[in-house]
């Protein structure tokens, strides 16, 4: 199944959250799918940096056991953002729904 563009959706609502790292990020993601939705590192982290690129997020560097991770947290445009994308994927979800059961 095609799901092009949800992960900038499904990143911006993890986000919404607090701010997060690329991995924990992830992991959120494929819990609450239920494992279904399991976005390697090749997809997640350039769909992190072109929402950085785009002022959605920004994203800073922290030392955590020895490691340095970057936290990604949502900007207010972000936050805009994902509001629109929820309405849109709603729309659309209902949509398809309807399509499904045949309704006419």
């Amino acid at each position: 199944m095609n799901l092009k563009g949800t992960l900038a959706l499904l990143v911006l609502q993890t986000l919404a959250e607090g701010p997060n790292h690329g991995y924990r990020i992830a992991q959120t993601i494929k819990k609450r799918s239920k494992g279904v939705l399991d976005f390697q590192e090749g997809a997640l982290y350039p769909c992190l940096h072109g929402l950085e690129k785009q002022g959605l997020l920004e994203s800073s560097e922290s030392v955590e056991q020895g490691r340095t991770r970057r936290y990604y947290q949502l900007t207010q445009k972000g936050r805009r953002e994902l509001a629109a994308q929820r309405q849109e994927w709603e729309k659309v979800f209902k949509a398809v729904r309807l399509v499904l059961e045949g309704s006419s």
